[in-house]
């Protein structure tokens, strides 16, 4: 019952879910939660899928059953040595597949965060070739003949803004979408980025990864643009949106410009009411469900088992 729990579960959020998160009305006004409960339910699907595996192999209420010869047979195999042969198939097929899971998904983020890495030290060669680092400004200026800007995260992040640019944006707005740029690299936007390309190159056919992916990217540059707004007027970052529209920044780099240039330009002349404190509440409280939900469903009927267990011990002794 809990695997068939599990594994429905995986499938609603898998192909529902994302028609849900992607029609919410509010994610404009709260990017950073949009963007938790996006990757949320990412790690809520995984979790399901890989626990169903398990829980169709081994009965939930062995765990609480046999929580304590558990630890005694560990000790004992640490001695006596491991038999395989005496684990059944379905069990090593449940550990299998649920490893399995989980192996591809860390394993694709890696090489997207290593790629990433690779492409980033690259562009950073080429830079301290060709740029100049401007002290008043705190970025690197480099010579090209289109408007750009954008930041190059890492362990040593760089700010970059072109010839073009300085000659397009005024002062304001070259301040505003500066501030943008160090607001993706003090949120470790490439991370966020990274994990969800990650997961939506390990599961590419799935509605919710494709659409986390999606939406992640859409939802970044949002909250950049809220945390430049905070110091700097909308309308600077708006000037400075519709400057550099056109241009495209490097790979693996996070530019202010961008495909949703346009409809951030109209989010910030006609900002949204931020969520109220029940909303905020409602939504770190559905983040929380999401990434403890599968472990929870798992795990209670074997804790209640246990509690049993030990609830009948105790009336023997009295």
């Amino acid at each position: 019952m809990i695997a068939a729990i599990l594994a429905a579960y995986t499938l609603l959020a898998t192909t529902l879910l994302p028609r849900l998160l992607a029609r919410a009305p509010w994610s404009d006004r709260a990017p950073r939660l949009a963007i938790s409960l996006w990757l949320a339910a990412c790690a809520s699907a995984i979790a399901s899928a890989a626990l169903a595996s398990v829980a169709s192999a081994v009965p939930a209420d062995t765990l609480g059953h046999e929580l304590a010869g558990l630890i005694e047979a560990c000790f004992a195999m640490l001695e006596e040595g491991f038999d395989a042969a005496s684990v059944p198939a379905g069990s090593w097929l449940a550990l299998v597949t649920s490893s399995l899971i989980m192996a591809r998904a860390a394993f694709c983020t890696a090489a997207v965060l290593f790629t990433a890495w690779r492409e980033r030290r690259r562009h950073a060669e080429m830079l301290r070739l060709l740029g100049r680092y401007h002290g008043e400004l705190g970025a690197t200026v480099l010579e090209y003949g289109e408007p750009l800007a954008y930041c190059l995260p890492g362990r040593r992040p760089e700010t970059v803004v072109t010839t073009a640019a300085l000659g397009t944006l005024s002062p304001e707005c070259l301040a505003a979408v500066l501030a943008h740029e160090r607001a993706h690299i003090a949120g470790r936007h490439h991370l966020v980025l990274a994990l969800a390309d990650g997961l939506s190159r390990a599961f590419p056919r799935l509605p919710l990864f494709t659409g986390a992916r999606r939406e992640v990217v859409r939802l970044v540059e949002l909250r950049a643009d809220d945390v430049a707004a905070r110091r700097h007027p909308r309308v600077h970052i708006a000037a400075a949106l519709v400057s550099l529209a056109t241009g495209r920044a490097p790979a693996f780099t996070l530019g202010a410009a961008g495909e949703t240039a346009l409809a951030r330009v109209r989010r910030m002349l006609q900002p949204a009411v931020p969520l109220c404190g029940y909303e905020k509440a409602a939504g770190v409280a559905a983040v929380g469900l999401l990434v403890a939900g599968p472990a929870a469903v798992a795990l209670a009927p074997g804790l209640s088992a246990l509690v049993a267990h030990h609830c009948h011990s105790l009336s023997l002794l009295g």
